[in-house]
């Protein structure tokens, strides 16, 4: 994955409609089963070449649920953020 979407999403759609690559869906499409919005890392590109930071954390009302994962196969991902702040899943938006 490039972001990931903890479960203290509280499903309320921001995310989604800020995502410029279509990667994020709601919890009824979960490939997990889990009852949070899910993120593809396959399409996720961390808004590199759309925005200065991922959108979707930006729009987020809830603190910290949006995090960093690691790099996916997806075309892009932020060369700033470390592997320790992926590993650490740490905030996108703090």
């Amino acid at each position: 994955m490039a972001v990931l979407i903890t479960d203290t999403c509280i499903n309320c759609g921001a995310c989604i409609d800020e995502c410029p690559v279509e990667a994020i869906v709601d919890e009824d499409d979960n490939p997990t089963g889990e009852e949070t919005y899910y993120v593809y890392a396959d399409k996720c590109v961390e808004c590199v070449g759309h925005h200065d930071e991922p959108a979707c954390a930006t729009a987020c009302p809830t603190e910290g649920c949006i995090v960093w994962d690691a790099v996916g196969d997806s075309p892009e991902h932020r060369e700033d953020i470390t592997d320790e702040q992926r590993a650490n899943h740490e905030p996108v938006v703090e």
